[in-house]
């Protein structure tokens, strides 16, 4: 028996989150690069991060070809554009990054896809780099990480929003993945929600 899925959230209709979502829109453009194996991943936030943000961007790939269309629009424009990793030579994302609008790329995929996409992309090493003040732990209880300072993609814009955007209410972000997560929590058996 095939699933029945909501047409409004695009989640099962046993999950849906239609209840929480309460869009937002920032000044600011949002643009996933979103590593292929995420894509159909039931727990990547790039999902709720589209409903949350609906004018959020997604492209798919990992290598300079598959970005290359992208590529060739930024250097169309002359909308100031900021990766948001934590590289070696990323500087601190603060609020005067954003006296005019801004185009905020993320990363989404594990870290070490993303770190590969990183490398594979030496014109994402080009554009200026920001990282996020030091953060409290992720609320994106559901998904592993190694790394302690592990944000989703949904909680890393919410965070970038932020100091872009001090006046803006992400307050409907954070609710929309508490919702997801909530709802996953409940239905796992005692003994698997335990891990989590």
């Amino acid at each position: 028996m095939s699933r029945c899925y909501c047409e409004q959230c695009g989640y099962p209709e046993t999950a849906c989150v239609c209840t929480a979502v309460s869009a937002i829109y920032p000044g600011s453009q949002l643009l996933v690069l979103q590593h292929p194996s995420e894509v159909e991943h039931a727990k990547n936030s790039v999902r709720l991060l589209q409903l949350a943000v609906p004018d959020t961007r997604v492209i798919v790939g990992e290598t300079e070809a598959d970005f290359a269309e992208l590529r060739a629009e930024l250097t169309t424009d002359s909308m100031p554009t900021f990766l948001l990793y934590p590289s070696d030579n990323s500087q601190l994302l603060q609020a005067d990054d954003s006296s005019e609008a801004v185009r905020l790329i993320l990363l989404d995929g594990t870290w070490r896809k993303t770190l590969k996409m990183y490398r594979l992309n030496p014109w994402l090493q080009a554009l200026p780099q920001r990282h996020l003040p030091l953060a409290v732990p992720t609320a994106y209880r559901i998904r592993k990480a190694n790394r302690s300072d592990s944000l989703s993609t949904l909680e890393a814009a919410a965070a970038a929003l932020s100091q872009l955007e001090p006046g803006l209410d992400v307050a409907p972000m954070y609710a929309l993945l508490a919702e997801l997560v909530e709802q996953r929590l409940r239905r796992m058996p005692a003994k698997v929600r335990e891990r989590y």
